[in-house]
């Protein structure tokens, strides 16, 4: 059974009388220990996507399946509870507390989860030295530069040991080096089998991954079968139907 299992999922909105679809009718695997991103332009739904994914928000029509429980239909309520502990994110602005230190920030999925005091730090510290920043435990966010504070996302969204981590445009407000450093960071807990699914409007960033999922106007473009992965570029359906060249 896939880790993540979409069938024929809509998201629907109603604008001035015109109806708009975010996303229509995606149906979609994901397996656990895959890699995959997300790609597509700025309202191609690619966002719309992950939210749905990330239990963030509700379909119009389809089913969606997360780690064998059916979540479609679950209330607000239930959302929040397996987003904590099934899902972990990471976004493009970190989203720290700047009144917290590194450790406090990392704890904070924990105590929403009602994990003692002392599982939390041991569990914050296991979760910084994996992204290396064991030693910047009491340091504040603004005290780091932007890649060692999107490390620090990375070790809260890994801390509840999530089914699945979206990372939704990870490098985006980096330096090219920095970023470069983040995406390796994917690759290496790719490795060790976490399912990661990086979510981006970039193909060199989308170029790092073995599976590459491509949203135009809502639906799925472009598949890229896992098999091929180490190829640089596969040709789109569309080109594939036009007899264009997939240089």
């Amino acid at each position: 059974m896939p880790l993540v299992e979409l069938r024929n999922v809509s998201k629907i909105y109603h604008l001035g009388g015109e109806e708009i679809r975010a996303l229509d009718d995606v149906s979609l695997d994901i397996d656990s220990g895959e890699f995959i991103s997300i790609i597509g332009p700025s309202g191609s739904g690619k966002s719309t996507l992950m939210h749905i994914l990330g239990c963030l928000d509700s379909p119009t029509h389809g089913t969606i399946q997360l780690d064998g429980t059916m979540i479609h239909n679950a209330s607000a309520r239930e959302l929040a509870g397996i987003r904590n502990r099934k899902i972990g994110f990471v976004f493009q602005f970190f989203n720290l507390l700047p009144r917290l230190n590194v450790m406090q920030n990392v704890e904070l999925p924990m105590i929403y989860s009602g994990v003692s005091s002392r599982e939390r730090r041991e569990h914050a510290m296991a979760s910084l030295k994996m992204v290396g920043l064991e030693n910047r435990s009491k340091h504040r966010p603004m005290q780091l530069s932007g890649g060692q504070q999107q490390r620090v996302a990375i070790a809260r969204a890994l801390v509840n040991s999530p089914r699945i981590v979206f990372a939704d445009e990870p490098t985006g407000n980096l330096d090219s080096r920095t970023g470069e450093a983040i995406l390796e960071l994917f690759r290496q807990l790719s490795t060790e089998g976490r399912t990661i699914a990086l979510v981006t409007h970039d193909p060199e960033i989308a170029a790092v991954t073995p599976r590459r999922i491509e949203i135009r106007d809502g639906k799925i473009a472009q598949k890229v079968d896992p098999k091929l992965a180490g190829l640089d570029r596969q040709p789109t359906e569309h080109a594939m139907q036009n007899g264009e060249p997939s240089s």
